[in-house]
């Protein structure tokens, strides 16, 4: 199954231009380099949804809480910890 994490955006790392992003997204302390180019309304602060090492949405940080946890408590958060998976 495949499933998209919500992570909070926490540094804009490298910026082509206003679509060409990329940057650092916390995963409840676990941090990857994430492709903003879905995204371009993001903002440092916000809640992205990553799918594959790209932000695909923006979600409220209540909603982005609660799916973390349900996913932590569903065991399928292991593939973060892998530092071959987008780090």
């Amino acid at each position: 199954m495949c499933l998209s994490i919500p992570g909070q955006l926490i540094e804009i790392t490298s910026e082509l231009d206003e679509t060409f992003r990329v940057g650092r997204v916390s995963f409840d302390g676990i941090i990857k380099e994430v492709s903003l180019t879905l995204v371009p309304e993001a903002r440092v602060g916000h809640y992205v949804m990553v799918h594959v090492g790209a932000a695909i949405s923006l979600v409220d940080e209540e909603e982005a809480k609660k799916t973390f946890e349900l996913l932590k408590q569903l065991g399928e958060l292991h593939d973060l910890d892998d530092p071959q998976i987008n780090s």
